[in-house]
C-alpha cells in the first residue's frame, strides 16, 4: 500500500473526485460497466448509503468503496444488511492493496453500525479472502443468485441463517 494513504469517510465535496476515480477504475475492464458512478450517485440520492469511504494519496482521491442498505429476510426475520458495490481504485493505484484496505475498513464500519450480514456480487477468487462465501449467499433467493453472489456474517460467531431472500437497494433495479 502506498505510504501516506488515508482512508476516510467520503464527504459531499468529494463527489466529482469519486466519480472520476470510479469511471477511471472501470475503463476497458471486464469487471462492471460505466454505470457504477451513476449507481453510486443514485444510492446516495436515495439515502441508501451505509458506508462510503475514499482512499486518498497525496491529497488526491484514488479509490472509493460503497456499502448500501439491503432488504434481507432470513429465517422469517429481517436482518440488517449491506451490499458492497462498487469498490473502485483508479488505475495508478491498482494492485497495491488499496481496494482490500477500503473493503476491510468498510466492513469494520458496518460492524460498528451493527449490520448483521453483507453481500457482494463479484469475483469468486477475490472476495472470499475477506470472508464472503458463495455457500452462504446460496441460501438466499435473489435476482443476483449464482456463483458470483456471496455473503458474510459480520459477527463471525453468528450462526448462518437457513434461508431467506436478499434484495439490493432500489437503485440497482434502475441500472440499465
Amino acid at each position: 500500500m502506498p505510504d501516506g494513504l488515508v482512508i476516510r469517510p467520503a464527504r459531499a465535496a468529494d463527489e466529482a473526485a469519486i466519480d472520476s476515480a470510479i469511471r477511471a477504475a472501470f475503463v476497458g475492464t471486464e469487471f462492471g460497466h460505466q454505470g457504477e458512478a451513476d449507481l453510486v450517485r443514485m444510492i446516495e440520492a436515495d439515502g441508501d448509503a451505509l458506508v462510503s469511504l475514499v482512499a486518498e494519496a497525496d491529497g488526491a482521491i484514488i479509490g472509493h468503496v460503497l456499502f448500501s442498505r439491503m432488504d434481507v429476510e432470513a429465517d422469517g426475520a429481517l436482518l440488517t444488511a449491506a451490499g458492497l458495490a462498487p469498490v473502485s481504485v483508479a488505475p495508478e493505484g491498482q494492485g497495491q492493496g488499496i481496494g482490500g484496505a477500503l473493503i476491510r475498513a468498510g466492513l469494520e464500519e458496518l460492524r460498528v453500525q451493527g449490520v448483521a450480514i453483507s453481500f457482494v456480487l463479484g469475483h469468486a477468487d477475490y472476495y472470499p479472502r475477506f470472508g464472503y462465501s458463495p455457500e452462504l449467499a446460496a441460501r438466499f433467493a435473489s435476482p443476483f443468485g449464482g456463483p458470483h453472489f456471496m455473503a458474510m456474517m459480520l459477527d463471525s460467531d453468528a450462526p448462518w441463517p437457513l434461508g431467506g431472500r436478499a434484495d439490493y437497494a432500489p437503485a440497482f433495479g434502475r441500472m440499465g
